[in-house]
């Protein structure tokens, strides 16, 4: 292949809900482009996209594809996006590094709950779309339907390109209200007849060839009175006004096709060439400096990795995009965030799993390469005299998680090493190794993505697993002064042990008074703070010790000693086992002897002191809340307000959003448990969330009983 220049390269994935055709549409724009000479399909496993293992499986895509093809003398790169949201973030990472969105609209069934989401993902990256209406040769397809529910969710701006003469199973062809034309196409689809338009479509193609040359006027100034001026546009007029509109996300075209039948693929791939913006027609890429970053190819080179994957029999293999520069075969770059210089050994354009070796990739292209050694997801690689650094690609917050184990403990690091694995091919599952719950948490973006995964690793990796209800993290701290003392004494023979310590505790609180004066059983008690130390703690809150002692009734060296077992017991709290936080610790006294006092009979006796204390300082279990937003449609509210509360939810607010309604919620972790199941069910999977952490909160009274008979009837067992 030749070396396309940055002026001849477009950049487009194919987005849409699950079931729209992404994946068929690949397949047909790679056939009208050579790439391949046969098109497969999805029933027989046969596509070049979706060819893991697991998308035969399931008849869906999981991963997305790298793929490109060549029209009109333009290289078109794209990438086949799964349409699940489980699996989002395929779709999110494709966002980020091309230039204009395919969405794909069934027309069957219209905008669902994936075009609805992808197009929210879509805005806030302010990516360009163009909507193609497929299989519109099913019996029970709807063109007009597909038109008003995307006006409904995308607004006025959605402009017929093309419509349909005859949807369903005799659709044979279309009227392009651009061009004037009708395509019609046999039944094998490929190169379509151009004919005129029939007299009895003549009225509906003016109107609204009319409509699309004031939507095209409307986004230039000097088209607009040109339009005033001759009422009308020539075809090269309008596509300028519409490429400017497509930058400016104020132009949604719509497109007509039976990707299946490859009718209609070809004039798509026309317009794709012809009017889609090019890579150097973009906006210039922010830095985290907040410099620019133009697509130059006579600039230092820069490099983004959006994208890894682990083939077999190759190992890792790294797809990036050219941000500015040329790369070539052999050049060593920077990793600018490790600071680790990488050798590009090999240079490949992708077709799915077909690579084909190239020696040069330019500003603007998307290609790969393997066997990078310290380069990961989000990473930039550049050349000397570059210090180009991007924004990592934002994924969303896991809204799924469940505790794993290797049914085998032999498998506990094979485990560990294929988790790893595949959370850098797939960044929104992560990897929660947690000491405190003594559990492995997978967090992810639902049930379908943890099963995909469980899936994978038994029939890929040949790894049995098996998912557990996950703990929670509680924590555990005190709600009221308490006193204790602790004399710890031992004799075998020789030197011997001890240590006394007294002390009080009380809950803490940011800013509050220095300890003078508390009153224990109705005594007045004064202390005296000699120093303070404040330790944050890594789960969470501040443990704040207090010497007060005077006289020298414990000698400094031993303070320490004292603190660690606190430290030790506010690492196993005494109710759960949970980690205790925000306690102030004042130590105001104690014993020690000459001979027999040493470090560890300090550490045990501030160990058991505390522990008496926390007892009868009003103890309560915290637990995580989450703070949660839901996007639900207005004729579910109910089901989902009602599912809320029944989950100890506290409502925060409603409003509305695009045709939805936002619900603001405060919700404890542990009734958060396969929410996303739920709520799929409850809306058809209409609704869709987010959640992240807020604060530890006191439990009901009657969840903490519950809390601590558990944990009296595990530790019983144990």
């Amino acid at each position: 292949m030749k070396v396309y220049q940055s002026n001849e390269i477009k950049n487009i994935a194919l987005i849409g809900n699950a079931g729209s055709g992404k994946t068929t549409l690949a397949e047909a724009m790679l056939f009208e482009g050579g790439v391949i000479t046969r098109r497969g399909n999805v029933e027989d496993n046969s596509t070049v996209s979706d060819y893991n293992p697991v998308e035969h499986e399931y008849g869906n895509s999981v991963f997305s594809t790298v793929l490109y093809t060549e029209w009109l003398g333009k290289k078109i790169n794209f990438i086949d996006t799964p349409g699940a949201d489980d699996f989002s973030g395929g779709v999110i990472s494709a966002l980020n590094v091309v230039d204009t969105g395919l969405m794909l609209i069934n027309a069957l069934n219209g905008v669902e709950v994936g075009t609805e989401i992808i197009g929210r993902r879509a805005a806030a990256l302010n990516k360009p779309l163009i909507f193609v209406v497929n299989q519109l040769d099913h019996d029970k397809a709807n063109f007009e339907l597909c038109i008003e529910s995307a006006k409904t969710n995308f607004g006025s701006k959605v402009s017929i390109v093309q419509y349909p003469v005859n949807v369903g199973v005799n659709f044979n062809a279309l009227i392009d209200v651009l061009k004037m034309k009708m395509y019609q196409w046999g039944p094998d689809g490929g190169e379509p007849e151009i004919l005129p338009i029939p007299d009895s479509e003549i009225d509906k193609a003016n109107e609204l060839h009319n409509e699309l040359v004031e939507s095209a006027a409307e986004n230039d100034e000097d088209l607009m009175e040109l339009f005033f001026e001759k009422g009308t546009l020539t075809e090269d007029e309008m596509r300028t006004g519409m490429k400017k509109g497509m930058i400016a996300c104020d132009f949604f075209p719509v497109f007509c096709v039976s990707a299946k039948k490859d009718m209609g693929v070809r004039r798509l791939m026309e317009f794709i060439g012809n009017i889609v913006p090019f890579v150097t027609e973009m906006p210039a890429i922010p830095t985290v400096s907040g410099r620019k970053a133009k697509c130059d190819p006579n600039a230092p080179t820069s490099v983004f990795v959006f994208k890894t994957s682990i083939e077999p029999h190759i190992g890792e293999v790294s797809y990036f995009k050219v941000i500015s520069g040329r790369i070539k075969e052999g050049d060593d770059l920077i990793n600018i965030n490790n600071n680790i210089k990488e050798r590009v050994s090999q240079l490949y354009i992708i077709a799915g799993r077909n690579r084909e070796r190239v020696s040069e990739l330019v500003a603007g292209d998307i290609g790969a390469t393997v066997k990078l050694k310290n380069t990961k997801n989000n990473h930039t690689l550049n050349c000397k005299d570059c210090d180009f650094v991007y924004k990592d690609i934002q994924f969303p917050e896991p809204k799924y998680r469940t505790a794993v184990k290797a049914k085998d403990e032999a498998d506990d690091e094979k485990l560990g090493e294929l988790l790893h694995r595949m959370h850098e091919e797939d960044p929104t599952i992560t990897i929660e190794y947690s000491k405190e719950l003594k559990q492995i948490i997978l967090h992810g973006q639902g049930e379908f993505h943890m099963n995909t995964l469980k899936w994978r690793l038994s029939h890929n990796d040949h790894l049995e697993i098996e998912f557990l209800t996950p703990k929670i993290p509680y924590r555990e701290t005190i709600t009221k002064l308490a006193q204790a003392d602790y004399r710890h004494k031992k004799q075998s023979g020789g030197s011997g042990q001890f240590g006394e310590v007294h002390m009080l505790i009380e809950p803490y609180t940011e800013g509050m008074p220095d300890p003078a004066i508390y009153k224990i059983d109705g005594k007045e008690m004064k202390v005296n703070l000699r120093g303070t130390e404040v330790t944050k703690l890594n789960w969470g809150g501040k443990l704040v010790f207090c010497n007060c002692i005077v006289g020298g009734a414990i000698d400094t060296r031993f303070l320490p000693a004292i603190q660690k077992g606190i430290m030790e017991k506010m690492d196993e709290g005494p109710l759960t086992g949970s980690y205790a936080r925000d306690i102030r610790v004042v130590v105001y006294d104690g014993k020690m002897h000459a001979v027999d006092s040493n470090e560890i009979s300090f550490r045990l006796a501030g160990r058991h002191a505390f522990s008496a204390a926390f007892k009868n300082a009003g103890p309560k279990i915290l637990e995580p809340i989450y703070n949660i937003e839901v996007l639900v449609p207005e004729d579910r509210m109910g089901d989902v307000m009602s599912d809320l509360q029944s989950r100890r939810a506290m409502i925060m607010g409603m409003e509305a959003e695009k045709g939805f309604q936002k619900i603001l919620a405060k919700v404890p972790l542990k009734e958060m448990n396969k929410y996303s199941t739920t709520l799929s069910s409850l809306t058809r999977g209409r609704a869709q969330f987010t959640m992240k952490f807020d604060s530890y909160e006191k439990v009901p009274n009657e969840v903490q009983v519950e809390l601590l008979a558990a944990y009296q009837e595990e530790t019983a067992e144990a």
